[in-house]
């Protein structure tokens, strides 16, 4: 198979699908990788890394898609890249659709094959492709909560930590999942006091032994997240519902009871967020907006401000399916790995995942990749 990495060209997004050591693993079970050129700078790989692996580079991007029957890469497809997708080519990727109705129908219309690795999931549950990302985001999202938090930055002036004497800042989390906890194990570390705020009591149980008395739980209904948000000098939305919008759980009455300078990092911003008051999107370059004497920090792709260790992760995570993939195509990958087939989310013309259908107000196709000559 053709194997296509372009560069990414989401606003300060530096992350890249695939180290060399990952392309040399494409290259030495038979396929051919194309990378667009300087593709990996941002990461800390030249185009030379690349080309000593087996790679061959490119000088576009339209280049590369014009070349591979894969597309192989970290975020969303943008609008400069829509018409860049051809009918049959299968898009590999983050793709966040429940909140992009753009995306959605230009995906659609492209009759590509769209597999999005946040909705790739095992039987238990779990998502092997956005675990590493969430994980990051949590950690990286109190790192930034607490800058923002300095004066200069139109935060209160709250160090997290506090001192002997000073009481430290509370950071509230709401989402126990695994940027949850990424969250938590930063803002535990820093000294500050740590809330989370969950519906599954199953899981506030492993919070608690994980943490021990490092932080309080609470069961998430709208009275206590009002109060807990009303006490945070740090607010971070962690809140994920596979392949659905956000719940908007923070109204903007409850972001108006905050104390001014507090901080909220919306880590589900990708999905829509989770407060009523974040209404667009920011960027690592202007990472944040005031409302109602709040900091709100919206970056859709928090992973993106420490590339070289996020694009090992995602690398490390994605690499095996995306080898399946092209062994085997697309198809027969889907086939044989439940996992992988969980994470289709268009087929050739058809929307097939059900929960983006439900946030778009759509109807997805009950598609069987079993029905499909592989």
């Amino acid at each position: 198979m053709k194997v296509g990495i372009p560069k990414e060209i989401k606003a300060q997004e530096n992350r890249i699908a695939a180290t060399p050591a990952g392309v040399m693993s494409f290259v030495s079970a038979g396929h051919t990788v194309f990378v667009e050129k300087d593709a990996g700078l941002g990461s800390g790989f030249s185009d030379d890394e690349y080309v000593k692996a087996g790679a061959k580079i490119l000088s576009s991007a339209a280049d590369v898609y014009a070349e591979s029957d894969m597309i192989y890469k970290v975020k969303e497809p943008l609008e400069p890249e829509y018409s860049l997708i051809r009918e049959g080519q299968i898009m590999f990727t983050f793709l966040h659709l429940a909140p992009d109705i753009p995306q959605t129908d230009a995906l659609i219309k492209s009759k590509c094959i769209g597999i999005a690795y946040e909705t790739v999931e095992l039987d238990d549950g779990s998502l092997p492709l956005l675990t590493p990302m969430s994980e990051i985001a949590g950690k990286v999202a109190v790192q930034v909560g607490a800058n923002l938090l300095h004066k200069s930055n139109d935060g209160s002036g709250i160090l997290l930590g506090g001192l002997p004497g000073v009481k430290p800042g509370h950071v509230v989390i709401i989402g126990g999942g695994i940027s949850g906890v990424g969250a938590a194990r930063i803002a535990v570390g820093l000294g500050a006091r740590v809330t989370i705020i969950d519906l599954s009591l199953p899981r506030m149980a492993y919070l608690q032994d994980l943490f021990g008395n490092s932080v309080e739980t609470l069961f998430s209904t709208e009275q206590a997240i009002a109060k807990a948000v009303s006490e945070a000098d740090l607010l971070v939305g962690a809140v994920l519902i596979t392949g659905e919008k956000a719940p908007k759980l923070v109204t903007e009455e409850m972001v108006k009871s905050m104390r001014p300078g507090s901080v909220i990092v919306d880590i589900s911003i990708d999905q829509g967020g989770i407060a009523e008051t974040i209404d667009r999107t920011t960027s690592h370059k202007d990472p944040y907006f005031i409302k109602h004497d709040v900091v709100h920090y919206s970056v859709p792709n928090i992973p993106g401000a420490v590339p070289r260790t996020s694009t090992f992760a995602l690398s490390n995570a994605t690499l095996p399916y995306a080898l399946q993939i092209a062994n085997k195509g697309a198809i027969k990958a889907m086939q044989e790995n439940p996992a992988l087939r969980k994470g289709l989310s268009v087929y050739k013309g058809d929307l097939v995942c059900k929960p983006t259908a439900k946030a778009q107000n759509r109807t997805a196709v009950d598609f069987d990749v079993f029905s499909v000559n592989a």
